[in-house]
């Protein structure tokens, strides 16, 4: 039989194959077990700290690496609250004119922490975070480059009444394309973040469609109708507003869970709408049979 000794605070159990386990009132709170050889967490914390479901792993890295989820989201956030501001046209802002001024974001402050974040999820085996990291980075790399005007990348429609070719029908027409596929892209991943909470699935909602409203500010650029454009594109910065308030809720959440601060706020769990994934593939099999 187990025998169990209590004290005020922690409760020690231990089993018949002598595996000696600590109950921590406050760490059973964070959904965290000590054993004699770690800490273990509940699939639901661990889904949210790392926005992935937690998967059976060969090797330990997530216990010898940082949680390199809150970086990217760090790099994220701050590259998408100014983006939208931008948009909205606060504080004076012409986003018409560009954004030569915070060209930053889009070369350093995202790709930089995305990137950093996405090798690091690889190196951990967090598949899904790994993929989101990756497509930021490269639309914020991508992006900024429309954003230069070194480039020239207008010049090919250049006319007397346009010189730099930017305020062509043409080359608006492209970049709404563009923004299209990308509204696609980041639908499919709306689609999976269904199966890991409320937030994150959000933000990936409200930035595919925001993706497809500027994609209608630049076709309205190329129809000539700048009034709508201005407003499509204030529309598009709104939605990116909200995603940029919801990506700093999940980082502060995530933070605040891996330096162990006790804090109940929700992210709407949408893990037990799907079955558990902390089993071995193996084993789920078995079951379904």
């Amino acid at each position: 039989m187990a025998t169990t000794t209590s004290t005020t605070h922690d409760t020690a159990t231990t089993s018949n194959h002598g595996i000696r386990t600590v109950h921590s009132a406050s760490d059973e709170e964070k959904g965290l077990h000590r054993t004699t050889t770690g800490v273990t967490m509940s699939p639901e914390l661990f889904e949210k700290l790392y926005l992935t479901p937690k998967f059976p792993h060969v090797g330990d890295y997530n216990k010898r690496f940082a949680n390199p989820t809150a970086l990217g989201f760090v790099g994220f956030v701050i590259s998408t609250f100014t983006f939208s501001m931008v948009l909205m046209g606060w504080g004076g802002a012409n986003p018409s004119k560009g954004m030569s001024p915070v060209v930053g974001i889009f070369f350093f402050v995202g790709p930089v922490l995305l990137i950093f974040a996405m090798v690091f999820e690889w190196v951990m085996g967090n598949f899904f975070p790994m993929m989101v990291m990756g497509l930021f980075a490269v639309f914020w790399l991508s992006f900024g480059v429309l954003q230069l005007p070194t480039l020239q990348l207008g010049a090919p429609y250049a006319s007397s009444t346009d010189p730099s070719g930017l305020a062509s029908s043409e080359f608006n027409a492209v970049v709404a394309l563009y923004l299209i596929v990308w509204g696609f892209a980041l639908f499919t991943f709306f689609i999976f973040t269904c199966k890991i909470n409320m937030v994150f699935a959000t933000i990936f909602l409200l930035v595919s469609v925001g993706a497809w409203v500027l994609s209608g500010a630049y076709w309205m650029v190329a129809r000539g109708e700048y009034s709508s454009a201005e407003k499509l594109m204030k529309g598009g910065g709104a939605l990116l507003f909200v995603v940029a308030l919801l990506g700093w809720y999940m980082t502060f959440i995530i933070m605040a869970g891996e330096m162990r601060i006790t804090l109940n706020l929700p992210v709407g769990d949408l893990t037990h709408f799907w079955p558990r994934t902390d089993v071995d593939l193996e084993v789920a099999e078995q079951k379904d049979r």
